[in-house]
């Protein structure tokens, strides 16, 4: 009898062993994916004010949109929680949406070097983005699923391995940004 119970015990150990590392690795993939989208957003925050600088100087009355990106770059670079960033970047989108289609009332504007350097720059970093809001997200719902589990549950609950949160879409979001190049 007390073999059998030295080997039930055992194999519980083992199995909490076993799931503990897994809830390890599952959270650390969600942070890696977390800090994926943190990369792709501060390369959009450094395109922001070379973006401004050169709408500026072709459109300088157009001062409300010019402000309204960079309050929302502000914004957006002071977030932590990923629902309430999504709503910020959602907004910094559609501003820098208006912002690039300043380009079709500016000719010079759209024939600056620079700044159609700057759209493609800025193409390729929300093509990324998107691919890291994925990988993110993809993440949260595996570690996620793992905490709520039975019975890794169990082990979740014993070392506060708290539910992760997701990137979301608010609904002004869903439609898509319109971004041209020339």
């Amino acid at each position: 009898m007390g073999m059998m119970l030295s080997i039930v015990l055992l194999l519980l150990l083992a199995w909490m062993g076993f799931a503990f590392n897994r809830l390890i690795r599952l959270r650390n993939q969600m942070r890696t994916g977390w800090a994926d989208i943190d990369v792709q957003l501060s390369r959009r925050h450094d395109l922001v004010p070379q973006l401004v600088a050169a709408v500026a100087g072709y459109a300088s009355h157009e001062k409300s949109v010019l402000e309204a990106v960079a309050t929302l770059r502000s914004q957006a670079m002071q977030q932590t929680s990923p629902t309430r960033l999504g709503e910020v970047e959602s907004e910094l989108e559609q501003a820098l949406s208006r912002l690039l289609a300043l380009k079709e009332a500016y000719p010079n504007l759209k024939a600056s070097d620079n700044f159609v350097q700057l759209q493609r720059d800025l193409v390729t970093v929300e093509d990324h983005l998107q691919y890291a809001r994925r990988f993110y997200n993809g993440a949260v719902r595996d570690y996620n699923d793992a905490v709520q589990r039975v019975p890794d549950m169990l082990i979740a609950h014993a070392f506060a391995f708290r539910i992760g949160e997701f990137y979301q879409a608010q609904a002004s979001e869903r439609p898509p940004a319109t971004v041209r190049l020339p």
